[in-house]
């Protein structure tokens, strides 16, 4: 805890058994007070490792609901525990758990209510590995949205977020989409709605075990993205209901 703010930790796995243990192991449980597991019926052992570990809230879905679906039972067990800081951590180490302080504290300390993780921040992504055409598509989506939704955050595609219980609250994230683009939907809501940002500099490691989607999927999302990102803008200026951004 901080400031008597339970800190809950979720962990959307899919084919992570080869990471999760190192992932786990840097979680800095001197404030972390529970985590969470949601198993998205992978094809390898990710959810016995889980069990293995210790983690005490481990959820395996029967079928593969998606990135978004996974992050959702997440999200909604993370409030059924009555988690007042939720932070949502890939568990292929693609991220390191030692931001989760900072990360926290922010939220802990009512500075900000949504806290991002961000590889473009200095030079952590390149030099981390990531592949230079996702960096480029990575940056054009990023400008786009920032134009359209009317921000300056360094990248909207991070999966390392943190967020107060009350943004959990305010938005509909049930309605989202299950795919990759949940995550812009929610940001989008986020400003919607008009929770500031903050951002800080994470580095990252690109490995044969990293997450990642295949380019035909890549394209997908990034129309998804633009999608939600039109979306919001026609609503921020025709003063539509967030009803837009359901899917």
């Amino acid at each position: 805890m901080i400031n008597n703010k339970k800190i809950v930790v979720v962990l959307p796995a899919y084919n992570a058994s080869e990471t999760l243990k190192k992932t786990y192991e840097e979680i800095p449980f001197d404030i972390v007070d529970d985590v969470i597991l949601t198993d998205d019926h992978s094809s390898d052992e990710t959810f016995l490792r889980a069990n293995e570990i210790g983690i005490r809230n481990v959820i395996r879905h029967e079928m593969n609901k998606g990135y978004g679906g996974n992050q959702k039972t997440c999200y909604n067990k993370a409030l059924e525990i009555d988690a007042d800081i939720v932070v949502m951590l890939h568990p292929d180490y693609q991220y390191t758990p030692k931001l989760i302080h900072s990360m926290c504290y922010l939220i802990a300390n009512d500075v900000y209510p949504v806290v991002l993780g961000s590889r473009i921040l200095g030079k952590g992504a390149l030099k981390g590995g990531m592949p230079r055409y996702k960096y480029f598509f990575n940056r054009v989506l990023t400008l786009t949205q920032n134009i359209l939704m009317n921000q300056k955050l360094s990248e909207y595609h991070t999966g390392y977020r943190a967020f107060s219980s009350e943004v959990l609250k305010t938005i509909d994230f049930n309605n989202f989409s299950d795919n990759f683009v949940f995550d812009n939907q929610f940001l989008a809501l986020t400003t919607f709605h008009n929770f500031d940002i903050a951002e800080i500099t994470c580095p990252t490691l690109y490995s044969k075990e990293s997450s990642s989607i295949s380019f035909r999927r890549s394209v997908v999302y990034g129309i998804g993205v633009i999608n939600t990102s039109l979306r919001f803008f026609i609503a921020r200026h025709l003063k539509i209901k967030t009803g837009v951004f359901k899917n």
